[in-house]
């Protein structure tokens, strides 16, 4: 039997919707084990000056749990 977690992110970029989710995706996998998923929650834009400066994603990150013998 195994047991996840979900935890939740922000990651942003100046290019692209996409690049912030491999942002993410890239951090969260950096610093957690045993990542399984990601839903994107929501999307929004950064404005500055009428202009659209960046892209951020909220993510939920699923990753499984260790067991005490550290198995996920």
């Amino acid at each position: 039997m195994s047991v996840a977690r979900v935890t939740e992110i922000s990651a942003t970029s100046q290019s692209s919707f996409e690049d912030a989710v491999k942002e993410g995706i890239n951090r969260a996998t950096s610093t957690l084990r045993g990542v399984e998923g990601a839903w994107v929650k929501d999307m929004n834009v950064l404005i500055d000056n009428g202009s659209i400066v960046g892209y951020k994603v909220n993510l939920a990150i699923t990753f499984l749990l260790e067991d005490s013998q550290g198995v996920g």
